[in-house]
């Protein structure tokens, strides 16, 4: 790192760090920022970081003075915007309620137009509901700079406006709202409004504010007439270059505090021009907006004062007089060394990732954003928005990079940022993609990150006030190390390729008849602790009574592990002569005890178990109340009393194909056992041992971490990959492929207590990987085997100690 940070500096010396500042990065990185030791945080678009520093003065603040509104509001118009007197400053819960003020409050019309670029946030694209519903017509548009603007010394610059498609609704609607019961004068003349961002959440591209005096002075033909307002959304450009509005007098801004230093959140402003703020007519009217009202007849005067009419009830006085220790922050470094400290660290990441290729020499990184502009030296943000590709061609998935990245303690955004028309504008999605892609299931949020061979969403980086050198270097590294493919080498006879799982015969795997089972375990109720038998017979369903029960919250939501890991501390045990399932918790003294053979008669809905419909049976209040108090939070037990029958659509590890089937499944995620290798876990062991990891402390994990139902031993280390069937003693089983694994085998109980670390799930990204997946044990289904001329299942038991021969036919 020593080398590459070297070479940072003789080019970015002068921008990095503020070294002009009482404080540098170094030493306020470790002063006020302890939490993030260890972890790089590169969300800072999504919100910035609070200090411990600021959070302190804050409390101090609150115990010791009265707060004053007055200060804070002279900041946000003076230090962020430099205005006070042509601006007036009105007090929200957020940008997104100030863009909603807007929305809600301008005076639209038939005649009326709401354009915008499409790289608007939907809080910006929710406000032509409004317009839409006066009959206004909308318009999306594509903003080109087409030369390029000096604006400091007044060039006003060329651009070309695509137009897209106008939306409007056809129903009669007034011209105008109503004030006071008279018709809003305007002069007879329509308003319309052009939102754009000073920076854009999705790529980072940053707007030329130009913009504002070309729309306002009408040097860019709209079509529609009347007089136009601007309407700047700064919520992203604030905390790096806010805009100033001396230079550039837009009508409305809207800011967010938490984007610029992190504390309070829910707090946000509109600036509004003194000309503009005369238009905004509010419906509603609370406590302090009125100068005088009437309960019993329609009376109401409403104030003069602005800020006060359009302010619902009580100001958050609280976290309005808190701004000033945020505001101390950029007092302290000042927003032009934020803009150059962040922007040095984004054009360091972003050439460093257009230089990444594959060994076969192509790209592993897509950057959004610049590509798109014909002016050289565009003004990008702190931001970078990416996808990336493997050497074939085809794309990561970005839940698949969210995920590796959270094991290298990386936090960054995935999905669309709320942003639609910036991505489906820069991932080339058409509106036929857009609509088949909802059609296929995919809503925001959700896992879906590939359809049909295209990215859904991207993934972003972005760079904050007290970002450093080493959060990028750490990013830079964790691209190289689990994305960027190498030359393939052997590794004790079997292939390994850096994201790309290869499956190789192993000429030096013992012979079938050295393998043999290890240990059976069984899972009654799912996600809760199994227990070891040396024997244990077999259904239509796998392994008897496994994981045939399972918890619901409140809400109906299966509980697992991940989600509630005190589930791993239940403990549970089937004892098959007495016919009863025994349940025990160190929360409860009593051990509960179910009956196996009880036929409870209260069949509840069908539940949706991972894709699969089940019906169950529920229990009484008295289990119920029992794994409330075991877990700590309101549940209910279900039993498994049918499965709708499916085909197997499971491939495997070479994307084969397996059989039709019908067997029974009860709450599993995929087939029906899991079987793991103690070679392969003896193999992972060796590789957290050898210290090569991102985890600092390297324990051993043993079989039970995997929640095995199988354990073999005597195979060659991850020789099960390649089976297709096997047998053990006179049950067969086809394997269903590799068994993909989440954070739940990071998980860790220690003398009661749940650890959450990094291993082994990160040890075993970086080499048993296979198209977003981390593979390791696999999943069989039983294959019951019809016996006599009645053709009865024949019934089977495993026990330990019986040979395993498996098959790759």
């Amino acid at each position: 790192m020593e080398v590459s940070k070297e070479e940072f500096l003789r080019q970015f010396c002068g921008d990095y760090g503020y070294p002009g500042a009482p404080k540098g990065v170094d030493e306020m990185r470790a002063a006020e920022f302890e939490r993030l030791e260890g972890m790089a945080y590169l969300d800072h678009a999504g919100a910035t970081l609070y200090s411990e520093a600021q959070m302190a003065d804050v409390l101090k603040d609150l115990t010791s003075n009265i707060v004053r509104v007055i200060q804070a509001w002279l900041q946000v118009t003076s230090l962020l915007l430099h205005v006070i007197r042509e601006y007036k400053c009105i007090f929200t819960s957020g940008a997104t309620a100030a863009l909603k003020l807007v929305g809600e409050c301008f005076p639209w019309s038939r005649e009326s137009c709401y354009m915008y670029t499409m790289e608007n946030h939907n809080s910006v694209l929710g406000i032509r509901e409004y317009a839409l519903s006066k009959g206004a017509t909308v318009l999306a548009v594509d903003v080109e700079e087409v030369a390029d603007l000096a604006t400091d010394n007044g060039s006003d610059g060329l651009y070309k406006i695509s137009r897209r498609s106008n939306q409007r609704r056809s129903k009669d609607v007034l011209s105008h709202g109503c004030q006071n019961g008279s018709l809003l004068d305007i002069s007879g003349n329509n308003w319309n409004i052009f939102a754009f961002p000073s920076e854009c959440n999705f790529s980072g591209q940053k707007f030329s504010l130009s913009l504002v005096k070309l729309i306002k002075e009408g040097k860019i033909p709209l079509q529609q007439q009347g007089k136009w307002m601007v309407l700047i959304d700064a919520a992203k450009g604030c905390a790096t270059e806010p805009p100033n509005l001396t230079v550039y007098p837009a009508d409305f801004v809207v800011c967010s505090f938490y984007k610029i230093f992190g504390y309070p959140t829910g707090l946000g402003a509109l600036i509004v021009k003194n000309e503009a703020a005369n238009l905004l007519n509010k419906t509603y009217f609370s406590g302090g907006t009125v100068a005088a009202s009437i309960a019993d007849i329609d009376f109401v005067q409403k104030r003069k004062n602005i800020e006060q009419v359009l302010e619902d009830g009580t100001i958050s006085f609280l976290n309005i007089a808190s701004l000033r220790h945020g505001f101390k922050i950029i007092e302290m470094l000042t927003t032009s060394a934020i803009e150059r400290h962040t922007a040095s660290l984004a054009t360091y990441v972003r050439n460093k990732m257009l230089d990444l290729k594959h060994s076969n020499e192509i790209n592993v990184c897509t950057i959004y954003g610049q590509q798109y502009s014909k002016v050289e030296g565009l003004k990008m943000g702190p931001t970078i928005t990416f996808n990336l590709k493997r050497e074939d061609g085809s794309w990561f998935g970005y839940r698949e990079v969210e995920k590796l990245a959270s094991l290298f303690g990386i936090h960054l955004r995935t999905g669309c940022f709320c942003n639609p028309g910036a991505c489906a504008k820069y991932l080339g999605l058409s509106h036929s993609d857009l609509v088949s892609n909802f059609e296929a299931g995919h809503v925001c949020w959700d896992d879906n990150d590939i359809i049909n061979g295209k990215p859904t969403g991207a993934v972003r980086i972005s760079f904050g006030y007290m970002s450093t050198f080493e959060d990028a270097e750490k990013f830079l590294k964790f691209l190289q190390s689990s994305f960027v493919s190498l030359p393939v080498q052997f590794n004790n006879g079997y292939m390994l390729n850096l994201n790309s799982l290869n499956l190789i015969d192993n000429s030096s795997q013992k012979a079938v008849s050295d393998i043999h089972l290890k240990s059976i375990t069984i899972y009654p109720v799912k996600s809760c602790q199994g227990f070891s038998v040396k024997s244990w017979p077999l259904t239509t369903g796998g392994l008897m009574y496994d994981r045939e029960w399972l918890l619901q919250g409140s809400g109906g939501e299966i509980l697992t592990q991940k989600k509630v890991p005190e589930l791993g501390s239940v403990r549970t045990l089937i004892d098959l002569e007495l016919g009863k399932l025994f349940i025990e918790s160190s929360t409860r003294r009593d051990k509960l005890q179910l009956s196996l053979l009880e036929s409870l008669a209260d069949l509840s809905e069908e539940v949706d178990v991972f894709g699969q419909r089940y019906e169950v049976q529920s229990y009484d209040d008295r289990v119920n109340t029992w794994f409330s108090e075991a877990i700590g939070r309101p549940c209910t037990l279900v039993r498994c009393s049918s499965s709708k029958y499916r085909s197997c659509t499971y491939t495997g590890l070479r994307d084969r194909p397996c059989r039709d089937t019908q067997s029974k499944l009860n709450f599993v995620n995929e087939g029906q056992l899991l079987l793991i290798s103690e070679e392969s876990i003896s193999d992972l062991n060796s590789r957290l041992n050898s210290g090569k990891g991102d985890c600092k402390q390297k324990l051993p994990v043993d079989a039970m971490r995997f929640r095995p139902n199988l354990v073999i031993s005597g195979s060659s280390p991850y020789s099960e990959d390649n089976w297709k069937k096997l047998r053990i003693g006179e049950a067969c089983f086809t394997s269903m492929g590799g068994c993909n694994r989440c954070q739940m085998i990071n998980l860790h109980q220690d003398s009661g207590q749940v650890l959450k670390l990094k291993e082994p799930l990160a040890t075993l990204a970086s080499y048993r990987r296979k198209k977003g997946k981390i593979l390791f044990g696999i999943l069989l289904n039983y294959e019951d085997i019809m016996e006599g001329e009645n053709e009865t299942i024949a019934e089977r038991w495993l026990q330990v100690g019986q040979q395993v021969y498996p098959s790759t036919e």
